[in-house]
C-alpha cells in the first residue's frame, strides 16, 4: 500500500466504515465508524508520501515506533495513543493492514449485550 486511494479502499472494506472530508482544504480523508462517527484512520499527504494516523495501545505504539522508522508519534494527534505511519514502502503491507484493523477495533462502538452474548457462544 502506497497511495491515499489504496488506504481509503482498504478502510472502506471494514464493516460500517465510511470516508469523510471534514476540513475545508479537502486534503485530509477521515475514515469513520458509521455507528458512532469516531475516526479510526486519518489519511493525508505530507512530505511526498501518504501518511496514516492510527490509534494504538500505548505499549504497542512504542513497540511499532522502535520496529519501523516509518512509524512515528502521530502528526497533530495524541502522541501516546496515536501513531503516524508513513507509506514509504518500508513497513510490510500486512503490518499496515493489521495496524488499521487494530485502530478500527479500538475505536468501534461497544457491542450490545445481545451481540456480546452471541460472540461468547
Amino acid at each position: 500500500m502506497k497511495t491515499k486511494r489504496e488506504a481509503i479502499d482498504y478502510c472502506l472494506g471494514l464493516p460500517g466504515a465510511y470516508e469523510d472530508y471534514p476540513f475545508d482544504d479537502g486534503e485530509w480523508t477521515v475514515m469513520r465508524h458509521r455507528e458512532n462517527r469516531k475516526s479510526f484512520c486519518m489519511i493525508f499527504l505530507r512530505e511526498g508520501h501518504t501518511w496514516l494516523n492510527l490509534k494504538c495501545e500505548p505499549m504497542e505504539a512504542d513497540f511499532l515506533r522502535r520496529a519501523y522508522d516509518a512509524v512515528i508519534p502521530a502528526y497533530h494527534m495524541n502522541k501516546v495513543h496515536w501513531n503516524s505511519v508513513i507509506l514509504d514502502g518500508s513497513v510490510p503491507e500486512e503490518e499496515i493492514f493489521r495496524m488499521i484493523r487494530m485502530s478500527f477495533d479500538l475505536t468501534r462502538p461497544p457491542l450490545s449485550k445481545a451481540s456480546r452474548h452471541r460472540e461468547n457462544m
